[in-house]
């Protein structure tokens, strides 16, 4: 794949490397952090448009992440880069990836079949 997507946070994290950096740094391509949560950061919640977003600010000021609504009216998810790539493009991608459901296609897709794995494992 040409970017990574990851359940969990990029650099919106309390150390400044979430799951999504790290696995940027081990793969050595792109990485985009999508969490359902967010870790850290103030910010303020987007318009209930589809495609509106808020930065999401660090303590120092720095843009760090977005809050991203990716369907209209509907809970947000919090977007961070994690590596090799920059925010506005974490966000046209994001956008670009998710269909009629909150998260992109790829980590919803990913969600159902270890949770169908998990199931038969047990």
């Amino acid at each position: 794949p040409t970017v990574l997507l990851v359940d969990g946070q990029g650099i919106a994290h309390p150390r400044g490397i979430g799951l999504a950096s790290h696995m940027g740094l081990l793969t050595k391509k792109p990485t985009i952090g999508v969490a359902k949560n967010p870790l850290v950061g103030s910010f303020e919640l987007p318009e209930p448009t589809k495609g509106s977003f808020r930065y999401i600010y660090s303590e120092s000021g720095e843009v760090i992440g977005a809050v991203l609504r990716t369907r209209a009216s509907v809970k947000p998810v919090y977007v961070s880069p994690g590596h090799l790539i920059d925010l506005l493009s974490s966000i046209e991608i994001v956008m670009k990836y998710t269909t009629k459901y909150r998260l992109p296609e790829p980590l919803r897709m990913a969600h159902i079949y270890s949770k169908k794995e998990f199931r038969n494992a047990a």
